[in-house]
């Protein structure tokens, strides 16, 4: 059945759409579920035929819309950045947690706190931008000065060391600084405070990293088969990565500048959608990003749920499912096969 799939534009367009409509769903049981819960014809009511006097109508519209709209840009981001990072390097095991880049993100963005506490909404965006910037760059620094330089193996050790000091020297920060309370947040994950200037940063940094993301998914369908075959078919896998690495920053950058660190949805999503869907990063980038929005929506719900009245982290249910995941892979990887 899956290679009937694999080999199907139809059947991957009809499961496109599958995905569409369950996120519909999702992202309306969002608005509808929580501390006080809320009939779905409210929330058509209150998207088509907004009254402002009806609190209800309030609530959806202030905090619970961009809130879900929140969870499924982020879900969407990782799930993307993830894709591309394990195209780019044929490392099964890369993603934007795994590989140190979140915890580049959140380790700038403790600075901020610390040296800038008034920094606008605006202004952590960019800090993020550069914290995942300074992890990748570290983290390619550190497996390339390694002997017989840069492979997958060394690619994902390189990026738990650098992530796991960046994070030791947040706490650091945050401890000396008195930001443990923001630093929980951080690495926790949540999207308590998501909210319509969120939805605004996630936009703008979703159009341009999703645009560059498909406008280069075929190239990376070729670099995933290997840098020598990429070039012998004439593609200058340099400049691919380039803008591959770009695409990285602006999506989880964007990504942890709103929900902090949510782990393993860029690990989990890719894997899955390649599963089902073949090896066509054409077809993987955009049905990635939908099956991440589902992911991170349906989390959310449960973060709200599962201990009512209080939040769960939304990244520590992520992790319940990652961690497992992680483990399989790196249990059934050579660490130098192709993803």
């Amino acid at each position: 059945m899956l290679s009937i799939i694999h080999r199907s534009g139809i059947l991957k367009v009809v499961i496109n759409i599958v995905i569409i409509f369950a996120l519909m769903f999702s992202v309306g049981m969002s608005v509808a579920l929580g501390a006080v819960d809320i009939q779905l014809s409210t929330v058509w009511e209150a998207l088509f035929d907004f009254d402002k006097d009806i609190t209800s109508h309030q609530v959806i519209r202030e905090l619970r819309l961009p809130r879900a709209l929140a969870a499924a840009m982020v879900g969407a981001f990782l799930s993307v950045s993830g894709a591309m990072m394990q195209g780019m390097t044929r490392n099964p095991l890369a993603s934007p947690s795994v590989m140190g880049v979140t915890h580049g993100a959140s380790f700038v963005l403790v600075l901020m706190l610390a040296f800038f506490p008034a920094v606008s909404n605006l202004g952590l965006t960019f800090a993020s931008f550069i914290g995942a910037g300074l992890a990748v760059t570290l983290i390619f620094m550190a497996g390339s000065l390694s002997a017989g330089g840069l492979t997958p193996v060394k690619l994902a050790l390189a990026g738990v060391a650098i992530g796991t000091m960046l994070s030791s020297l947040s706490s650091v920060i945050a401890l000396h600084f008195q930001l443990e309370k923001q630093l929980g947040f951080w690495l926790a994950g949540g999207l308590a405070d998501a909210n319509w200037t969120s939805v605004k940063v996630l936009m703008i940094s979703g159009l341009i990293g999703m645009f560059i993301a498909l406008s280069i998914s075929k190239s990376i369908t070729v670099l995933n088969l290997g840098e020598d075959i990429a070039t012998g078919l004439g593609q200058n896998h340099f400049i691919i990565k380039v803008f591959g690495i770009i695409t990285v920053l602006l999506l989880t950058g964007a990504a942890v500048s709103v929900a902090g660190v949510v782990g393993f949805v860029g690990l989990i999503v890719p894997h899955i959608t390649r599963f089902i869907i073949g090896t066509d990063y054409g077809w993987i980038v955009p049905t990635s990003a939908l099956a991440g929005a589902l992911l991170l929506v349906l989390a959310d719900i449960g973060a709200r749920l599962i201990n009512a009245p209080f939040e769960t982290p939304v990244g520590a249910l992520t992790s319940l499912i990652g961690v497992p995941f992680f483990l399989y892979l790196a249990r059934g990887s050579s660490g130098e096969g192709k993803s």
